[in-house]
């Protein structure tokens, strides 16, 4: 059972981190410190889900990392 949390727990992970970082906030270094001032869009098509999908493999890592802590004790 452990086994098999941790193998969960590295997919989640590396799932997590691509989502993250296929996200883009900006176009170059200005946004980073607040030169981007584009306005206000909506999020649509894969901006949305990579949105929706790192906050679900957040919680999946966190929950996942509980119960591993909670199966190991």
């Amino acid at each position: 059972m452990l086994q098999i949390l941790i193998i969960s727990q590295i997919i989640i992970s590396v799932l997590l981190t691509i989502s993250v970082l296929l996200q883009s906030r900006g176009s170059g270094l200005s946004a980073a410190f607040g030169g981007d001032f584009g306005g206000f869009h909506t999020k649509r098509g894969l901006e949305k889900f990579l949105n929706i999908a790192s906050i679900v493999l957040g919680f999946a890592f966190i929950a996942n990392s509980l119960i591993t802590v909670l199966v190991s004790v």
